[in-house]
């Protein structure tokens, strides 16, 4: 038993060990992914096999032998990533707390997004580069047919020249004549418990299972704790390239040393089966 224990612990190690690899490995591909979070694999150990348990009465300690390591979680960084400057309106950054939202026109899906690589429509509706659309601080799609002049008239895409977006979000389009048509604010959406994000892919959360709603969560840029809106950045990913290749190393040589108990375990189990064999 023992060594079938020595031999299940390096089993153990390796499965677990290569599951980090996997974590470090999706970081440092993602190095240039927009606003990307990195993770980290933290380990624990198995249960114990307890030779002798300790008493209240008695000066002996218990007696246990370990059975391998797990992996205890794998958490996500959730720190802002740095911002760049792109030189388009619609891409935004939010700089502090905050998450902006879209929803797939197709099932009304809604997702949580820190990548505001936004652009236009032809019929004037704000969507990301997967084709939902933002939505505002009140979970209406923005769209440029909801900009009002002063005179509360409206204006259409194709008759806008220019667009901007303020720190709280707000759309303001520009026609020929210089006229300015206020819209809608693009809506941030405040999320506490990061760590119940699930990752969608294309740099979309799902949101459900942290308790954030779109009607007690989702308001105005610059309001409460959420952050500002900048227009014409993007937030970059925030891996750090230099500490994911120590943490490689780690992992990799913690990799080496359980294949080499495997093999050492497997060697003495050979010898004792031909021991019994002669």
């Amino acid at each position: 038993m023992p060594l079938i224990n020595c031999l299940t612990s390096g089993v153990s190690a390796l499965d677990s060990f290569s599951e980090g690899l996997q974590v470090i490995g999706n970081n440092i591909a993602n190095i240039n992914t927009t606003a990307f979070k990195s993770g980290d694999a933290s380990y624990a150990d198995s249960f114990s096999n307890t030779l002798r348990a300790a008493s209240p009465g008695s000066d002996t300690g218990a007696m246990q032998i370990g059975t391998g390591v797990q992996v205890s979680g794998i958490n996500t960084n959730f720190t802002q990533g740095s911002l760049v400057q792109t030189g388009s309106v619609t891409d935004l950054a939010v700089s502090g707390n905050g998450y902006f939202v879209v929803q797939d026109p197709a099932n009304s899906a809604t997702f949580a997004t820190r990548d505001g690589s936004f652009h236009f429509n032809t019929a004037g509706d704000l969507i990301n580069l997967q084709g939902s659309q933002v939505l505002d601080s009140t979970g209406a799609a923005v769209s440029i047919a909801n900009c009002r002049s002063a005179a509360a008239a409206s204006i259409t895409y194709d008759n806008t020249t220019s667009v901007t977006i303020g720190p709280d979000g707000t759309v303001t389009a520009y026609d020929r004549a210089g006229t300015a048509y206020a819209g809608q604010k693009v809506g941030l959406l405040n999320v506490t418990a990061q760590s119940k994000l699930l990752n969608q892919g294309n740099n979309l959360f799902d949101f459900s299972a942290t308790g954030a709603t779109l009607a007690a969560n989702l308001g105005t840029a610059g309001t409460g704790s959420l952050g500002k809106v900048q227009s014409g950045d993007i937030e970059q990913s925030n891996v750090d390239l230099t500490a994911q290749f120590g943490n490689m190393i780690t992992a990799q040589r913690s990799f080496q040393a359980a294949s080499r108990l495997v093999t050492i375990s497997d060697t003495i189990l050979d010898d004792v089966v031909n021991m019994k064999r002669s």
